[in-house]
């Protein structure tokens, strides 16, 4: 199964196929890229897949999404393993 996870945009860099920006998944930084979503912005969220951002989506619904995420335990594999 694929599955995309929504992120909230933190920063944008570059352009066009080079576009990438910071994408903050529940506490959890990655860099993404925003080559598929020119009209997102710093604060918008974005559904991710694969580390590439497909289209955009409003807060409520990147919130009832993560939600239901941690309730069926999805979002584990997004948070960093512990320390040695």
């Amino acid at each position: 199964m694929c599955l995309a996870v929504p992120g909230r945009i933190l920063s944008v860099a570059g352009d066009d196929l080079a576009r990438t920006g910071e994408v903050d998944f529940a506490g959890v930084v990655k860099q993404v890229s925003l080559a598929y979503v020119p009209e997102a912005q710093v604060g918008n969220y974005v559904l991710v897949h694969v580390g590439v951002a497909l289209n955009t989506v409003d807060e409520s619904e990147a919130e009832r999404t993560l939600q239901y995420l941690r309730q069926i335990g999805e979002l584990a594999e997004l948070e960093r393993p512990p320390l040695p």
